[in-house]
């Protein structure tokens, strides 16, 4: 079993930045995916950014690209995103997730991925 635990959520003003923390542990692999999602209230979840390390792959939503960016550090075993230029929009809670899956691509959809942390609020006010 992995456990995924995230933090760094908070409430920031449009334009500001975050930078979110997912650390692992328990049976964590370098080769998993790792992919971040959000919820905002109301909506469904989705996909925001994820990487592959056997790839060397990332990918990101077409609404946070340019201005998100996923990175690890695997001897801390954690996974970080750095959110920049925040949006409104942007107000949801994020969960990191693990995938088992071997691929080469990022998997975007979140039935693909087994792990999953308890979220973190992220609040972007106008």
């Amino acid at each position: 079993q992995v456990q995924l635990v995230e933090s760094g959520g908070g409430l920031v003003q449009a334009g500001g930045s975050l930078r979110l923390s997912c650390a692992a542990s328990g049976r964590t692999s370098s080769s998993y995916a790792m992919g971040w999602f959000r919820q905002g209230p109301g909506k469904e979840r989705e996909f925001v950014a994820g990487s592959i390390r056997r790839s060397d792959s990332t990918a990101y939503a077409d609404s946070v690209k340019g201005r998100f960016t996923i990175s690890r550090d695997n001897a801390k075993n954690t996974v970080y995103l750095q959110m920049n230029s925040l949006k409104p929009e942007d107000t949801a809670v994020y969960y990191c997730a693990a995938s088992r899956i071997y691929t080469l691509v990022v998997p975007t959809q979140e039935y693909w991925y087994d792990y999953w942390g308890q979220g973190t609020q992220v609040t972007v006010s106008s």
